[in-house]
Formats: C-alpha cells, sequence, structure tokens
C-alpha cells in the first residue's frame, strides 16, 4: 500500500516508519499529530469533529472574479499568491501538470505568482509532492507554504522537526479515491465519451460525474449510477482504499467542495461555491489575508437531510460487488438522469452530503482493510474518530452484517437460499442454530 507520497524519494525515508500512513500504526497516528499540530485532538463528543475533523471556523466561499484558468473560482492558487506577495512564505510547493501530458502532475518549487499561476487546477493522480523536499533544504527556503493531500501532510508533519524551517503553512484539500495515471486513463476511457478532450472532472453533489472538456466551455455529465462499477475497481490505489482522512486533518486550512449545496445545471465550477475549513491560528492568519483581497464571498455554512440510510445502501451496493455477490449493471442514461435528479432533491445537501461521502468512505475502507489485515491489524490502523463512526449505533450492525457476508463464503450464500425457503417457524430455528 503506497500512495507515492514522495517521502520515499527523498533521504526522509529513513524516518518513513513514523511518518507513512500505511505502516504500522499507520493513520491512527492522526490521533497524536492533531494536538501537536492544533494544540487539541478533536473532540469526538461533538458530531462536525468527528466529521471535518479540528475547526474553528467553517464557511461556503468563492472568489470574484475567479483566476483564469482554475478548476473552480481559484481559491487554492489565490491563498499562495498573496502569501507570496505578503512575504508571510518564500517558497510554494504545489503541482504543476507535466509538460508532455497535462493530466499528469509534476510537482514544484514555486517561488513567483507566475508558477503558483502555472499550478492552478486539479490534476487527478497520484502525485509525490514531497519529494521536492531536499531541494527545498538546498535552496535555503526558511518560509514554506505546502499544498498537499492527506496522505502526504500526515507524513510531512510526522517530519516537519527534521526540516529546520522557520514557518510551515499547510494548505489542503479534500481527496479520495485517487489512482495513478493509467488508471485515470482507464476512467476516463470507461466513462467519457470523448476521453481525450476531458481536462478536469469531479463527483459531483448532482450524483453525476462532471467532466471539463479542454476547451474550458464543455461539461460531459455522467449519472454515477451510469458507471460499470466492476470494471472500474482497479482505478484505485489501493492506499486510497485504506484511507481514513478524507478531510485532511492536519492541514491548517483546508478547501473542498463536498460540502457546498449544488447550485443547478447552469452553474459551473469556475462560479460555483466551495467550503472552507480553518484549523487553526496559521489557518486564521492565511483566510484573514484571503479576506483582504476583497475578493472572498462568503456565506454560512447549511446542512439539509439525513444521510444515514443513504450511506447504508450505498455501501452494500458497492460492497456487495467487491464480494463478487452482485454486478454492477450501469443504468440507461435517460433512467441514470431521472435518478440523479430524484436523489439530488430529496437527498442530504450540504454539509450533510459531505458527511454521506465520509462515512460511506470510512466504512467501505474498514470493511477492506478488516478482510486485507484482521481486525486486529486494521483496528490499530485507525484514527479514533474513524472508529467512533465504524461503531455507531447508525452503522454498526450493517457493517457486521457486510463482514459475515464476506466469511460466509460461496457455500453459504446457497445455504442461505435453502433456509429462505423453510417455513417460517423451521426458518427462525435453523437461523437460531446458525
Amino acid at each position: 500500500m503506497c500512495s507515492r507520497c514522495g517521502l520515499c524519494d527523498t533521504y526522509y525515508v529513513a524516518k518513513v516508519k513514523e511518518a507513512c500512513g500505511f505502516i504500522g500504526d499507520g493513520m491512527s497516528r492522526i490521533d497524536q499529530l492533531e494536538e501537536q499540530v492544533h494544540g487539541r485532538q478533536r473532540d469526538l463528543g461533538e458530531a462536525d469533529e468527528v466529521t471535518f475533523g479540528v475547526h474553528e471556523h467553517m464557511s461556503f466561499c468563492k472568489l470574484t472574479p475567479g483566476v483564469e484558468g482554475a478548476q473552480w473560482t481559484g481559491v487554492v492558487t489565490t491563498i499562495a499568491v498573496e502569501m507570496l506577495r505578503a512575504g508571510m512564505v518564500e517558497a510554494v510547493v504545489c503541482v504543476q501538470s507535466d509538460p508532455e501530458d497535462e493530466l499528469k502532475p509534476k510537482p514544484c518549487i514555486a517561488m513567483t505568482e507566475e508558477e503558483v499561476i502555472e499550478a492552478r487546477g486539479v490534476k487527478p493522480s497520484l502525485s509525490p509532492n514531497l519529494e521536492v523536499l531536499a531541494e527545498v533544504e538546498a535552496r535555503g527556503i526558511k518560509k514554506l507554504l505546502f499544498i498537499g493531500v492527506g496522505c502526504q501532510v500526515q507524513a510531512l508533519r510526522s517530519v516537519e522537526k527534521y526540516l529546520g524551517l522557520d514557518e510551515l503553512y499547510v494548505v489542503g484539500t479534500n481527496c479520495t479515491d485517487n489512482g495513478p495515471r493509467e488508471g485515470l486513463e482507464k476512467f476516463l476511457q470507461v466513462t467519457s465519451a470523448n476521453p481525450d478532450q476531458v481536462k478536469h472532472y469531479e463527483f459531483m453533489q448532482d450524483y453525476r460525474v462532471h467532466m471539463m472538456y479542454k476547451d474550458g466551455v464543455t461539461v460531459e455529465k455522467v449519472p454515477y449510477f451510469c458507471l460499470p462499477a466492476d470494471q472500474l475497481t482497479d482505478v484505485i490505489a489501493t492506499s486510497c482504499y485504506s484511507c481514513f482522512d478524507y478531510v485532511n486533518s492536519l492541514a491548517d486550512v483546508v478547501v473542498g467542495y463536498m460540502g457546498v449545496p449544488f447550485e443547478g445545471p447552469d452553474v459551473p465550477m469556475t462560479k460555483h461555491f466551495q467550503y472552507a475549513t480553518i484549523r487553526n491560528e496559521k489557518g486564521r492568519e492565511i483566510w484573514d489575508l484571503l479576506r483582504g483581497t476583497e475578493r472572498l464571498v462568503e456565506e454560512p455554512t447549511t446542512r439539509e437531510g439525513a444521510r444515514q440510510d443513504f450511506v447504508k445502501q450505498t455501501l452494500v451496493t458497492d460492497d456487495d460487488v467487491q464480494l463478487g455477490r452482485a454486478k454492477s449493471n450501469p443504468l440507461p442514461l435517460w433512467i441514470g438522469n431521472i435518478l440523479a435528479d430524484v436523489l439530488e432533491k430529496i437527498g442530504p445537501k450540504g454539509l450533510e452530503f459531505a458527511a454521506y461521502s465520509l462515512d460511506y468512505h470510512v466504512l467501505r475502507n474498514y470493511l477492506l482493510v478488516y478482510r486485507r489485515l484482521g481486525r486486529e491489524k486494521a483496528w490499530r490502523h485507525l484514527p479514533a474518530y474513524a472508529k467512533k463512526i465504524i461503531e455507531s449505533e447508525d452503522y454498526e450492525a450493517i457493517v457486521a452484517k457486510q463482514i459475515a457476508k464476506g466469511e460466509k463464503g460461496e457455500d453459504w450464500d446457497l445455504l442461505d437460499e435453502m433456509v429462505s425457503a423453510l417455513p417460517g417457524e423451521i426458518r427462525d430455528l435453523v437461523n437460531k442454530v446458525r
């Protein structure tokens, strides 16, 4: 299980056993690192902290005008530019595109506004951002902004004390179900009618994949339910199937999009709100700087609906495919669009939609890690907040049921069918014995 974060490409590989989120105690280290970074661990008695991590403030946000060429409105890009302008940092670790392949990430150390702007937009593949740490030291950089995803940030925080920096700021993004460049290629080939034209994509809150074409205008939309899930299981990295830090718990500020209500089919990503999580004092510094541009539009967060039934249904459907107990039967596009429209109307919205996605991924990944490592090693790997979600009254029974399905095997499938055909009283007696 390797997320290709880049740490092992530096001499900090000597620290990999204490830094990697997928070795030994794994992501359970987040519990102690939260206290190191934020001054406290998340409050497990507070529902939103269980879900979104330590935070002082959350808001919906966008920039007007936005950054031309950005995937959204350029919030992260503008933070980096403004921090350079203000002298808060000397350099920014960010991700540009490979000159030969614009969808392939190329980590870089940006020291000018132009270099930061060159890195705008998401590159939806695993990126070895930490491979530049040795170069940061060689250049004598002492004040650094690092932009990255959860697995990279956990490793960075673990070796932060060895870096010799005077100031380290971390801006994170939400991340889930990433994969290698070749996995992205397969995903686009299976999903898009014009895979060679896709510049970037997002799984949006209207239950569709939105794929922006290279012309910057055309957006292809495919309902989730029209995707052949059994053809896509191998496009996601095994590390992502073992990750429990979707919300980037150890960043100072996190910018994502799943926590905002969908604004409608006529509002492109380049004008759409995102949501921001400000975790600590450094996060406040960053956010105050962004507010000072007078381009930041903020609104209070909202939530609507209840996620739990949606989580359980999604989990069972997808896990049964993983177990080979069900086949993925993609719906025709017209039916998928009707279903997506209905769910967008009746389903969870705002922060509740983000919590739906988070809960689902925690539960799905726990089942996969449990089957790979066994309960003892899996439990050792989990941070406390993930354990709380798994053991919650809402999900404990469905998790146990899916674990039992995986342990029964095909012979038990046949036995289940036979038992279900028995008369009621006899069936109940047999089930008690079983």
